[in-house]
């Protein structure tokens, strides 16, 4: 049998996205853990199903839709979703910024009294040094104090001035004066979240959507790199064995695939400086049905470990036993925030929280909780990322990578992307954290797909 055309290392969305997309037969997959999937492995334990942190699909690319609804066969739900944040006791819709009207007095009109002094028309744009000046500017000091810059710390283990703002795009609602006058008076016509309707698999949790591409994938579970000599072309496994490749499409955490190179002492003092949080998920087995009804909530609460909790059988009523609800909650740490107190310590506590917060009606409620330490959860986009990206990526460019036009930016703009002609070589980066980006679930899938293309225009 001939050896494959092209290696994948790791087994995660991407990964499965391009072996998928570059043909199966041709592909050799390796994954460290007993199981494919990655970040959107679905698991199931007591009659719950959990995933990986809160996963749904809101996808806007129709191939991406398709793709996924394919997967499971058009078993899926799909409805309108309204999250909400919690803030000393109060429940306000989100975005928080255009419901002003939920928050409690004085604050509900200092936030108010504070943006209109700041914002004196609907500019476009916000030209911002930092993210903290950007949030200054958006909305003002007393609402960007109380809101936006504890949530930051909480979910990004920064304050927000030591982050970039090239990250933010859509993803943080920028309202425009109008908007949040008519939210501080009373609940706004139309949601302004940037999330209005989603997808969610009826059966077996989010890795269900991958389910399709993953038939016929060849892959080797159990397969942990020890090293990577990329002038051989040689993949180094704990196991003792070798592989020897032609093409390698690496999902690997950008800072692991470098220590598993020889590289040159600035270009391991360039990974080592890249940020990313690390997240403890406690999965809540609770005896009662939800106390909400908003899928999602954050939390602002600074004294609080909970920082965004989601019920999940309001994703899919089969994600729990009939009668039972489950809740996923997050609290997030990283070399900025290290995790300094016991997971045991910690689950009692966030137990009292979501006592607190009405969403356990007791303590007698609870019959388990699962805890989940996920080493790799977000990258944290701060001041040392650009010249660190690039450091990285000039000197893969000797063992066969090609600089693409937006691989040193946090996103991809899908639509220039397929028509920008960027070309990949021998050695390509695929995924969140092998290229170091904020990706989204559809933006794992289109990768694949254009590493596809690129690949097959190249041999025209």
């Amino acid at each position: 049998m001939p050896e494959p055309l092209y290696t994948i290392l790791g087994a995660g969305l991407s990964g499965i996205s391009t072996s998928y997309h570059l043909s199966h037969e041709n592909c050799i997959v390796f994954e460290a853990k007993p199981h494919t999937g990655g970040h959107i492995h679905s698991q199931k334990i007591n009659g719950f199903t959990w995933d990986e942190g809160p996963h749904v699909s809101f996808t806007k690319h129709q191939y991406v839709k398709d793709l996924f609804a394919e997967s499971v066969e058009n078993d899926f739900l799909e409805f309108p979703v309204h999250p909400t944040n919690y803030y000393k006791g109060a429940w306000i819709p989100h975005p928080a910024q255009s419901n002003l009207w939920a928050v409690p007095e004085p604050l509900r009109t200092e936030c108010l009294n504070d943006f209109l002094a700041t914002r004196k028309n609907d500019e476009d744009a916000v030209e911002a040094a930092d993210y903290e000046e950007w949030l200054l500017a958006a909305f003002g000091s007393t609402f960007t104090k109380n809101f936006p810059e504890t949530y930051t710390k909480k979910y990004w283990t920064v304050p927000s001035k030591e982050l970039t703002t090239d990250w933010v795009g859509g993803r943080i609602f920028y309202p425009d004066i109008d908007v949040v006058k008519n939210g501080y008076e009373g609940p706004q016509e139309e949601s302004t979240h940037y999330i209005s309707s989603i997808r969610y698999p009826a059966n077996g949790g989010y890795h269900q959507y991958a389910s399709g591409m993953e038939k016929g994938m060849k892959v080797e579970c159990n397969k942990e790199v020890a090293k990577i000599d990329l002038e051989r072309k040689e993949i180094h496994f704990t196991d003792g064995s070798t592989h020897v490749y032609q093409t390698l499409i690496s999902t690997l955490p950008l800072p692991k695939f470098i220590g598993y190179c020889k590289a040159p002492e600035e270009v391991q003092e360039a990974a080592a400086t890249l940020s990313c949080s690390e997240l403890l998920i406690l999965n809540f087995e609770v005896a009662h049905p939800p106390t909400r009804t908003e899928q999602w909530i954050y939390v602002y609460d600074e004294d609080f470990y909970s920082t965004r909790i989601n019920f999940t059988d309001l994703l899919s009523p089969n994600n729990a036993p009939t009668g039972k609800c489950g809740i996923q909650v997050e609290v997030y740490f990283s070399k900025y925030k290290p995790l300094d107190k016991s997971i045991e310590y910690i689950k009692v506590k966030v137990s009292g929280e979501l006592v607190k917060m009405g969403l356990i009606k007791d303590s007698e409620a609870i019959a388990a909780v699962h805890t989940q330490w996920i080493p790799f959860a977000n990258v944290i986009f701060d001041h040392p990322f650009q010249a660190s990206i690039n450091t990285i990526l000039d000197w893969l460019t000797i063992y066969g990578l090609k600089r693409e036009s937006d691989d040193s930016f946090p996103m991809t703009d899908w639509e220039k992307k397929f028509t920008a002609n960027d070309t990949v070589g021998d050695l390509v980066l695929a995924g969140r954290f092998g290229q170091w980006k904020y990706y989204w679930t559809d933006d794992c899938v289109l990768r694949g797909k254009y590493i596809s293309e690129a690949i097959n225009s190249k041999k025209q």
